[in-house]
């Protein structure tokens, strides 16, 4: 749930993430819902979502090993890490997972079938 009370849910059928207010039956999509695929405007199992306080949506696409990032009113995101096929090197993943910020702006990610966690600075 972000700061605006929006609660997000990751659709693993429907290859789309979605933002709902309290009594909200049908959501606003706010990434994917293109249909399975590695394009920019698509997901292959979105797992996990982190919200910033701007509302960027960040998401774990763990089929395409990568980070997406969308941008609230964006009609496509943008890959922040990863995206280079399933690995073990520092810029892949082998199925990404769970992810979160710290306070100097680093991002973790779990690599699940390396079995680690990845820091990157992104600023």
């Amino acid at each position: 749930m972000d700061n605006l009370r929006y609660l997000y849910v990751s659709d693993t059928g429907k290859y789309e993430v979605r933002k709902y207010q309290l009594k909200d039956k049908n959501g606003t999509l706010v990434a994917g819902g293109n249909g399975q695929g590695n394009g920019i405007n698509q997901l292959h199992t979105p797992t996990y979502i982190y919200v910033d306080q701007q509302q960027n949506v960040y998401v774990s696409d763990s089929s395409n090993h990568r980070v997406m990032c969308c941008t609230q009113g964006a009609k496509q995101g943008s890959v922040i890490v990863g995206g280079n096929g399933s690995g073990a090197a520092a810029n892949q993943f082998n199925g990404s997972g769970a992810l979160n910020f710290d306070q100097h702006g680093n991002l973790y990610v779990v690599d699940f079938l390396n079995f680690r966690v990845q820091r990157f600075s992104l600023k």
